[in-house]
């Protein structure tokens, strides 16, 4: 699989090109801003962009826009998002492109945790979300009043929501909860139900449980 990564720190950008390595990535492009981003990625097609969020000239959402760019103009392109902080409104916006296939968002601590940041890049790649918890945290806390389709789930099932947000498999989302995946694919069919998704392909029911998840839509 071949990558083109945008980070303005060198030394985060040395690191990245190493756990890519590592994570059977052909690194094809190192650039440091959002119009250097639109160049490699047309110039060498890759299937994953890791991005940062904040890039020169600006440092407010030049990766983010170079991000939706991407998305509608390379749509086999995966993208995957590093922030210093929290902004989750970017996350939604960019899930509702492509139907949120092929997306991660994830703060910039999280490469730390090689094992966890690898999955995560392999996953997005491979079409899948890869959502921070602290995003997903916070897209619980912004919720409040007004019909929300969210509200006919129990806590447990917005529980198992909320790890499916983050790319947890049925598995994974087991052992978080210390539940058997039997119980976890029970919980998943409620969701489906009680959030009005007619039977279609599992991974494609998922990614829409998770825009629901995070916009409302109805």
């Amino acid at each position: 699989m071949r990558a083109v990564i945008a980070e303005d720190s060198v030394l985060l950008r040395i690191g990245l090109v190493k756990l890519l390595g590592m994570a059977g990535f052909e690194v094809a492009a190192e650039v440091d801003d959002g119009e250097a981003l639109l160049a490699a990625v047309e110039e060498h097609k890759p299937d994953l962009a890791l991005v940062d969020v904040r890039m020169p000239p600006d440092f407010t959402d030049e990766g983010v826009r170079a991000a939706l760019v991407i998305r509608r103009r390379y749509p086999e392109t995966a993208v995957l998002l590093l922030s210093q902080y929290v902004e989750e409104r970017y996350a939604a916006e960019l899930l509702t492109t492509q139907g949120g296939a092929g997306l991660g968002y994830l703060l910039k601590q999280r490469v730390a945790d090689v094992e966890e940041f690898v999955a995560a890049l392999r996953r997005v790649a491979a079409g899948g979300t890869a959502l921070d918890p602290q995003v997903v945290a916070q897209l619980l806390l912004r919720r409040g009043g007004g019909k929300d389709p969210l509200e006919r789930l129990t806590p447990r099932e917005r529980d198992v929501l909320a790890l499916m947000a983050e790319g947890k498999s049925n598995a994974g989302t087991a052992a978080e909860l210390v539940v058997s995946e039997s119980a976890v694919a029970k919980h998943i069919n409620n969701i489906f139900a009680k959030l009005d998704l007619p039977p279609a392909d599992g991974a494609h029911r998922r990614v829409l449980a998770v825009l629901r998840f995070l916009d409302g839509t109805p």
